[in-house]
């Protein structure tokens, strides 16, 4: 594919999330930037929220990562729907009852000032983090296939990167990002279809169905070792829990939520979500199949994330799968991307530096913007520093294995103020948060080390556990005597 069509294709993209930034921004403040005037459609947030859960991560490693996992991952999506019940059930009707606009607010609430920073913190560092690595993988993507064939370097790439990021969200903040996300969740979606299409043509498989039961690589459920890492009850308990984690107690994905205008509409955006999110995770695992199929039958050496990007953009299904795979692979990052940068602007001005009590609406509005700024720069550091310690794993797997050490706490957290009503010492709180990724990789390590046992994903509720008894030990004596 010739540079110059990707580079068109850029442009006109951006043209129009430019376009739809220009029209949801007019006489936007800070309302609309972090809750878009509670205003938004359920049925946008839910079809947004589809591109958002899955990025540009999902859109490469999930194909990538049928040929040595099979289709064990769809045990952990199974997962996701008890944890989306959860989040419906129980930590949505909790936000709106407190008319948040950040939910570590609840924190404070529950325990006090320093597990609420604590709380605001793990979600800045876990989403700093997550962020940086999907951007990573297509910044990486579009150095390989453009800009190397111009010789502008890599920090020029993510430069850009972010910086068409924050272009489109600066002023309208999340409000923008309800709508760009539900067109580049359609652009994601057609995407998968087209090169489902293609690659099923191009190998003369008439029911694309009946071939992926038929693969040795569709096996879904693991029963056979429980010390395996993709045990069904691991994968399936950490699907739910990691759902619960990485949508109901993250600030990026809630925010979303939260722009609904009421609870029952936020609920109705969960459930359809839910029920599209499994849909598509089905078809990413399909085209697994076939990808790793073609490539095998083609003679391509290609595996892992570099699986789907040099079978679609190097291969000889033609200039419309190319373009398709890089709408479908820019639409998936950024869609993911920009709700990243927004909600992290929210949570470090609202949680950290709380302008929404101290200062007047001007003000609130310039260190929003300033801070706006600061993160995206954090984020093309992050990414900068992510090209020299990447390993040769999936991405994929990374983001969720750093998702088991800095969620875990979080899940703690809100798991014992919402189950208990015990009183702890707040001071001790960030101690207790601290200690328990630390115990929780020494515990797999040991594990693994004398007993060959992989806890997995499931390493998340270790963590979370680790933290809800260190809350225990650390309960407010005093106050139970005084009861």
């Amino acid at each position: 594919m010739k540079p110059e069509y990707i580079i068109l294709l850029i442009v006109a993209y951006f043209a129009i999330l430019l376009c739809i930034s220009y029209i949801t921004g007019k006489a936007a403040d800070n309302k609309t930037f972090f809750k878009a005037n509670n205003s938004s459609p359920w049925y946008l947030v839910a079809f947004g929220m589809i591109g958002a859960s899955l990025s540009g991560v999902t859109f490469i490693s999930v194909p990538g990562w049928v040929e040595g996992q099979s289709m064990s991952y769809f045990q952990m999506v199974l997962g996701y729907v008890v944890g989306y019940a959860v989040i419906g059930l129980v930590l949505l009707p909790l936000y709106y009852r407190l008319n948040l606009t950040s939910i570590y607010t609840y924190l404070e609430n529950r325990y006090g000032k320093n597990a609420y920073k604590t709380g605001a913190s793990f979600f800045l560092l876990s989403r700093t983090i997550g962020a940086a690595f999907r951007l990573f993988l297509v910044a990486n993507v579009l150095q390989i296939i453009l800009f190397d064939s111009y010789g502008i370097p890599f920090w020029v790439t993510v430069t850009i990167t972010i910086l068409l990021i924050w272009l489109y969200t600066f002023k309208g903040g999340i409000k923008t990002i309800v709508w760009t996300d539900t067109l580049q969740t359609l652009f994601m979606l057609v995407a998968v279809g087209v090169c489902i299409y293609t690659i099923s043509d191009e190998m003369k498989i008439s029911n694309i169905f009946s071939y992926v039961a038929d693969s040795e690589l569709s096996k879904t459920f693991f029963f056979d070792d429980v010390s395996a890492g993709n045990y069904f009850w691991k994968r399936f308990l950490a699907g739910a829990f990691i759902a619960i984690v990485m949508t109901g107690l993250d600030q990026d994905m809630m925010q979303k939520n939260l722009t609904c205008r009421n609870l029952k509409d936020a609920q109705k955006n969960m459930f359809w979500f839910t029920i599209v999110l499994v849909i598509v995770n089905f078809f990413f695992l399909a085209l697994g199949v076939l990808l790793t199929d073609y490539a095998q039958q083609n003679g391509i050496d290609a595996h892992k994330d570099q699986l789907f990007p040099i079978i679609a953009t190097k291969g000889t299904l033609g200039l419309a799968t190319a373009i398709f795979f890089l709408l479908g692979l820019i639409a998936a990052a950024y869609s993911s991307a920009d709700s990243a940068l927004t909600s992290l602007t929210t949570s470090f001005s609202i949680d950290i530096l709380e302008i929404d009590k101290k200062k007047a609406p001007e003000t609130q509005e310039h260190i929003r913007k300033k801070t706006h700024i600061l993160f995206s720069c954090i984020l093309i550091a992050t990414i900068l520093v992510f090209k020299y310690f990447i390993s040769d794993e999936s991405v994929i797997a990374k983001i969720f294995t750093f998702a088991n050490y800095t969620y875990g706490p979080l899940l703690g957290l809100y798991a014992f103020g919402l189950f208990t009503k015990i009183k702890v010492k707040d001071k001790m709180i960030p101690f207790i948060c601290l200690a328990s990724p630390v115990l929780s990789y020494v515990a797999n390590t040991i594990a693994l080390a004398s007993f060959r046992f992989d806890f997995g994903f499931s390493l998340l509720i270790l963590n979370g556990l680790i933290t809800f008894v260190g809350l225990y030990l650390f309960k407010n004596r005093t106050q139970i005597q005084r009861k």
